[in-house]
Formats: structure tokens, C-alpha cells, sequence
């Protein structure tokens, strides 16, 4: 099975899926990560942002990512892009990789880069023929999902519940990759957390550990 993650930007994908990324990757499945944007001067400095980059790729290759692809749009300056030509690129992505799921950022997240994504992975991903992916799920990105005005539109609704207590401490070392992202709790993105965040979502159904998405579509 072939499974695509759509991550805004590099860390995204190991805070929202990273337990499940490395649970299917064990099992066999090949995991795909597509990072959208990349930081571009003056608004982030060169330094930090190639210090990103070597971090999201060594995180993803402790989870058994087969493949990182970097599309490099300059991250918050998404909406300078013609929306055609964005949604075009994302759209080369899932044709080249032809996943049987892709995982999507939540649309109600605070960042406008987010919000873009999930409207051009949608277009990307929509029920045309027989070959488009028959799972697409949204994931929650900590300091993102939760920080947007409170509405029905907004709000995270999980309905799915992966089981991560076997994976939950590759998930953390891969995040602890990232030392140009972490901060210490109780920052949302921190490693207390992300541990806090899964036991909340585990107990929720009974488990240790849990990562919760929201179903977008499933075609049996």
C-alpha cells in the first residue's frame, strides 16, 4: 500500500502522523511525505532554513519514509502563487506516487499556509475515475489546529484513532531531530506536548498512545 502525507511545512508531518507513519512503514507499506514550502529571505534566514530541511529528512528516515519530496513554494507567501499553478504541482505529486491513502493538514488550522494546502490536495485527490486514493484524512498540527476562531468550520473532530503505543517513541526521537522547531513545554511544539496530546487521544478510546483523525472520504 502506498500512503502519501502532505505536510505545509517540514515537521508537520512528524507532529500530526508520526506514529503512524513509522507503524506503517513496519508493516510493509511505502510512506511518502510531500513538504509544500520552504523559508526564503529576509523573512527566515538561509542558516535556519537548510538546518529545516537536513532535520526533516533525517526525521522522516528514522520513521521509514521511502521518499521526501520538497516542492519548495515560499512559505507564508503561499497566496502570492497563482492558485492554478499551485494546485497543479500538488496534483504531479499524487499522480507520480498514486497513494492508496493521503493524509492532509485540517482545514480549520490558524495558518494560512495550511488552509491553502488542503484546498489544492483536495482538487488533487478528487473521485475522478477509477485511480484516486481511497482514504484521505485530516491530521491535527499542534499551535496550529486549536489556535483558529472557535467554530463549527474550525473545530477538529477526530473519528479515527490510530493506535501509536508501539511507535510513540520513534515518534519522539524523530521529532527530537528537530532542534530548530522544539521549544520547551509548555510550548505546543514541544516533546511534553506531543506525549501529552497522544495520551489525551489514547485514553480517549482506551489506549496508551493515539494519534486521531479526522475521515474526509473512504471509498470501499
Amino acid at each position: 500500500m502506498r500512503i502519501l502525507i502532505i505536510a505545509p511545512h517540514p515537521d508537520d508531518e512528524i507532529i500530526g502522523v508520526g506514529g503512524t507513519i513509522a507503524k506503517r512503514a513496519k508493516a510493509g507499506d511505502e510512506v511518502y511525505v510531500c513538504v509544500v514550502t520552504k523559508g526564503v529571505e529576509p523573512i527566515f534566514k538561509s542558516e535556519l532554513v537548510e538546518q529545516s530541511r537536513s532535520e526533516c529528512r533525517q526525521a522522516d528516515k528514522k520513521l521509514g519514509v521511502k521518499e521526501t519530496i520538497f516542492l519548495d513554494f515560499p512559505a507564508v507567501m503561499l497566496e502570492t502563487i497563482p492558485r492554478y499553478k499551485f494546485n497543479a504541482k500538488i496534483a504531479e505529486v499524487v499522480e507520480k506516487i498514486n497513494p492508496d491513502e493521503v493524509y492532509i493538514p485540517h482545514r480549520g488550522d490558524m495558518q494560512l499556509d495550511h488552509q491553502m494546502v488542503v484546498d489544492a490536495a483536495m482538487v488533487a485527490v478528487r473521485p475522478r475515475g477509477n485511480n484516486y486514493p481511497k482514504k484521505v484524512y485530516a491530521y491535527e498540527t499542534l499551535s496550529e489546529t486549536g489556535w483558529n476562531i472557535p467554530n463549527i468550520i474550525n473545530e477538529f473532530i477526530p473519528t479515527v484513532y490510530e493506535d501509536i503505543t508501539d511507535t510513540i517513541e520513534l515518534k519522539i526521537e524523530a521529532m527530537n531531530i528537530f532542534k530548530s522547531q522544539l521549544a520547551p513545554f509548555p510550548a505546543a511544539r514541544s516533546i511534553g506536548a506531543i506525549e501529552a496530546l497522544a495520551k489525551f487521544r489514547g485514553a480517549t478510546v482506551s489506549l496508551k498512545s493515539a494519534e486521531a483523525f479526522s475521515l474526509i472520504r473512504e471509498v470501499k
